[in-house]
């Protein structure tokens, strides 16, 4: 490779760190007093124990490159502050730390003394490593095709009305009951619901939904944000629009995202960010409005439905990062009949290590079971035969360590633990037909 190439593809990396840099990425970079606590807090380190997963190493390859551009001693006397030049073999060594050695699940921030968020310093990693080509190559495709999807709305518009009309009818059949509709473009729906792709995410949904007596409507698009884990604000942006402008156009109250982490991280709070304020609507996770309907007495659960013990895996993004702590376990304490804690829990929780992306990458599927082993072990001392979760990722994750480390457990989602509750009450409180005579 030519040095004119080589030159310009540093140029691309420090212009890309210059783009994220902000106040708050600047105070991360500079306050760091390398005590190495966040060591612990990390769960790769916890499962790893290696020098090179202390989140404070991680960073410092940012680090350097920041002080040699930005330090006035860093710029004149380099080795005396540690600042380096960036390199493009230091680039290619980047890869690993940002995105399969730290999830961002802030864990270590929440430890610092200091709240030094090593995520966004490895979110500004992320977005030099995507700058010049180096991200993974299954989170550019993904991010990339849901944009796509935006822009051909229309032409995928009739092909989904037929697969929604499809669901319809199992949801009815699993229901018991035709009058079920799942509404799509509902022009004036109070909410859009916003699921992932495949049933899974909306069939329970529209079950809960139609018992609920609510009015709303599913969103053309898909929760997940894949612009977000590339660091790349301009995808992740292009890919919330989709949503933005779904609802305003549908006139709803509130966009409501399935059981998804990163995806309500990224509408909730980094999109208005993006868009320059706050929405004309609400966004709200399906946990926060299943709590609700709990609360109001909207759903009737019966939890014997569910009657082994079941413990719960707190997202990052909903728990630690977003702080819905307290509404999923409303939940599940009326649709389970023995909740059981995992310790540590809630906003200590350790990630499942699949975050981040980390779990749609296959060539990191050794790493990411390695660096679950800390989860893995929490899960098993939990003793519960059955583990429930809020997030698509976390889910898959917990499965994948479920056959790795022979945990024999089973691993849910919340909403479908809702609707096995919802199903056997509603059976309980059917009318029984008159005996033939």
């Amino acid at each position: 490779m030519s040095e004119t190439v080589r030159t310009e593809t540093i140029n691309t990396a420090l212009g890309a760190l210059e783009r994220v840099l902000d106040r708050r990425l600047v105070a991360a970079l500079e306050v760091c007093a390398r005590c190495g606590i966040c060591a612990e807090a990390c769960h790769v380190y916890a499962s790893d124990p290696r020098p090179e997963h202390v989140p404070a190493a991680r960073a410092e390859r940012v680090r350097a490159v920041y002080r040699r551009q930005h330090d006035p001693l860093g710029k004149l006397f380099p080795w005396l502050v540690g600042a380096k030049d960036l390199t493009e073999p230091d680039l290619d060594a980047l890869a690993e730390p940002a995105f399969a050695s730290c999830t961002l699940c802030r864990r270590c921030t929440i430890n610092c003394p200091f709240g030094v968020d090593t995520a966004l310093i490895m979110r500004a990693a992320r977005a030099m490593l995507t700058a010049t080509d180096r991200a993974p190559e299954m989170l550019v495709m993904l991010a990339d095709a849901a944009i796509a999807r935006g822009e051909h709305a229309e032409e995928f518009r009739e092909i989904y009305r037929e697969i929604v009309a499809g669901l319809e009818h199992e949801a009815q059949e699993r229901l018991g009951d035709p009058t079920l509709r799942i509404p799509l473009d509902q022009q004036g729906a109070e909410i859009l619901y916003v699921g992932l792709s495949g049933a899974h995410t909306i069939l329970p949904a529209a079950i809960i939904f139609h018992e609920a007596n609510a009015s709303w409507t599913l969103s053309m698009f898909e929760a997940s944000n894949y612009g977000l884990f590339l660091g790349d604000p301009a995808r992740a942006k292009a890919i919330a629009r989709r949503i933005v402008d779904e609802a305003v156009r549908l006139g709803v109250k509130e966009v409501v995202l399935t059981e998804c982490g990163h995806a309500y991280a990224a509408l909730r709070w980094e999109a208005p960010n993006w868009f320059g304020g706050e929405f004309p609507f609400k966004v709200r996770s399906i946990v926060e409005v299943l709590a609700d309907y709990v609360r109001d007495g909207r759903l009737a659960l019966d939890p014997t439905a569910n009657p082994e013990p079941v413990t719960y895996h707190d997202s990052c993004n909903l728990a630690r990062n977003g702080g819905l702590i307290e509404a999923p376990r409303i939940v599940l304490r009326a649709a389970v009949q023995n909740f059981v804690e995992m310790n540590p829990h809630g906003k200590e929780n350790f990630c499942c290590g699949g975050g981040g992306g980390l779990v749609a990458i296959p060539e990191w599927f050794e790493t990411r079971m390695r660096a679950g082993r800390k989860k893995a072990e929490q899960i098993r001392a939990a003793g519960a035969p059955v583990v429930a979760t809020s997030c698509e990722n976390c889910n898959l994750q917990l499965t994948d360590l479920n056959g790795y480390y022979d945990l024999n457990v089973q691993v849910v989602g919340l909403m479908e633990l809702v609707v096995n509750a919802l199903l056997k009450a509603r059976r309980r409180h059917a009318v029984p037909l008159p005996e033939a005579a």
